[in-house]
């Protein structure tokens, strides 16, 4: 389970993660990253959001759906930059989808959005 510190409320938090965070899409997931410019002395934690509309599936398969992305994130909170906003939204092929290419979806964004941008890349 992800610690309720890490956890996204605000809707606020989502907007701004979506709209002005960089973007890694795969089958299964989209991922937002948006990671703020701070001074090193200020440490907030990284906070984790999913999205999973009702394309996905009824209610019992949204919910477990959340529940795999919150599992799969947890491992990777140490990866993420302090005071960083990451938002999972879960495409509809998320609901039939086995715990390994969700997985495999999940790292495969974040490797991308925690890589360095390049300069000659728009």
């Amino acid at each position: 389970m992800l610690p309720s510190g890490n956890r996204m409320r605000r809707r606020d938090d989502f907007t701004l993660a979506v709209r002005r965070g960089r973007r890694a899409g795969r089958p299964n997931v989209v991922v937002h990253l948006l990671q703020p410019d701070q001074e090193p002395g200020a440490a907030a934690p990284p906070l984790v959001g999913f999205i999973v509309a009702r394309p996905v599936g009824n209610a019992v398969v949204r919910n477990s759906v959340r529940r795999r992305l919150r599992h799969l994130a947890r491992p990777h909170l140490d990866r993420l930059p302090a005071g960083s906003l990451l938002v999972v939204r879960a495409n509809p092929r998320a609901g039939k989808a086995r715990p390994g290419e969700l997985a495999a979806d999940l790292e495969s964004a974040l490797d991308r959005l925690l890589r360095p941008a390049s300069k000659g890349r728009r």
